[in-house]
């Protein structure tokens, strides 16, 4: 089947056993997430058999169906609406609003049990987490009150939104609110979760601050590739994914359509420069499965454009004749492998 992504699986445990050894041996836990893959059964049980300590995602129903014997953590901030299903099927959730904390304490009572959380604290980059240092405390101290709710730990996220790049600086911040929270309410917080594969450099460098127990990594895992500054590590692997796609059509034509220029499938109206004919060749995979421009293709090969089912390749200048049948490689980005295997229409393959 094409299109197909082909996982190579010993690279991709290369990858969880280099990542893993570096963060264990500086006493950080690693929760491995699965959302990029969309909680792929075959790749997070290499996850766990490579030793992370968590499965984290930030959807509930990837969640919902993974059989894992280490705990499962939902990153995202529940709806108020999954509540009850984010006590049923995660240990530990994400949180920053007492109104969904309350709702998930309702839940877990009524399931006679007792949910895990982790409070997120906002240092900057402005996307989820408490930014005020009272509402920090004053939401700690309502927490406390609720029995069916553990107050697990606290955490922060960084470069996901606002690009702001881990610091010993910021991080401190971040223990120093640990600090207060232990001092204040007499409790002792299991979990200071720093940051994701942006934290990568700075813990490699032996900086990030000692209180930082946990980072959340996904993109270092797949890719080998810490996200703050974009730099591939040289012990890891950047090609466990594959991407194959089919030629469907070979030929020669303008580099700029013919006629009047309106709007494409998309509603936007396109640009286009003049190259003279050139050969083009239509890969069978299009916008509903693939930004092709997170395609890193073959030299020679110019990605030039696409619609919902149809990638549109400039092969003039590549070494080799490409034919109708002929496959394609496409070495993957982050956004790409997340598009991918959402995509019902692309197959996943394990070599």
């Amino acid at each position: 089947m094409y299109p197909r992504i082909v996982v190579n699986t010993e690279k991709f445990k290369e990858n969880l056993k280099f990542m893993i050894n570096e963060c264990h041996k500086r006493g950080v836990s690693v929760m491995g997430v699965s959302k990029v893959f969309c909680g792929d059964e075959n790749l997070v049980q290499m996850m766990e058999d490579e030793g992370v300590d968590f499965i984290a995602d930030s959807r509930i129903s990837n969640l919902a169906k993974t059989d894992t014997y280490v705990p499962k953590v939902l990153l995202r901030l529940p709806m108020i609406s999954e509540a009850e299903d984010v006590v049923m099927y995660s240990h530990i959730s994400l949180n920053s609003e007492l109104e969904t904390i309350k709702e998930l304490n309702n839940k877990a009572k009524n399931l006679d049990t007792v949910h895990n959380i982790i409070l997120m604290i906002d240092l900057g980059d402005l996307r989820e987490g408490i930014f005020e240092e009272n509402e920090i405390l004053s939401t700690v101290e309502e927490i406390l009150k609720l029995k069916n709710i553990k107050l697990y730990g606290i955490g922060t996220n960084l470069t996901c939104y606002g690009g702001v790049i881990p610091s010993k600086e910021t991080l401190d911040k971040l223990i120093n609110y640990k600090n207060k929270i232990e001092n204040k309410f007499k409790i002792t917080l299991d979990i200071i979760t720093g940051g994701n594969s942006s934290n990568i450099p700075l813990m490699m460098e032996n900086e990030m601050p000692k209180g930082i127990n946990n980072l959340r990594l996904g993109e270092i895992l797949v890719l080998g590739r810490e996200t703050a500054f974009g730099n591939f590590l040289d012990s890891m692997h950047d090609d466990v994914f594959t991407l194959y796609a089919e030629v469907i059509e070979v030929k020669i034509k303008p580099s700029v359509p013919v006629g009047d220029i309106g709007m494409n499938a998309f509603g936007k109206v396109p640009s286009f420069n003049d190259k003279g004919d050139i050969v083009r060749a239509i890969l069978a995979i299009g916008q509903q499965d693939v930004d092709y421009r997170e395609l890193v293709s073959e030299e020679g090969i110019d990605l030039i454009g696409s619609s919902s089912d149809h990638i549109i390749a400039d092969v003039t200048k590549y070494e080799g004749k490409i034919k109708v049948g002929n496959v394609i490689k496409f070495k993957l980005t982050y956004a790409s492998i997340l598009s991918l295997f959402t995509s019902q229409y692309v197959g996943i393959y394990y070599e």
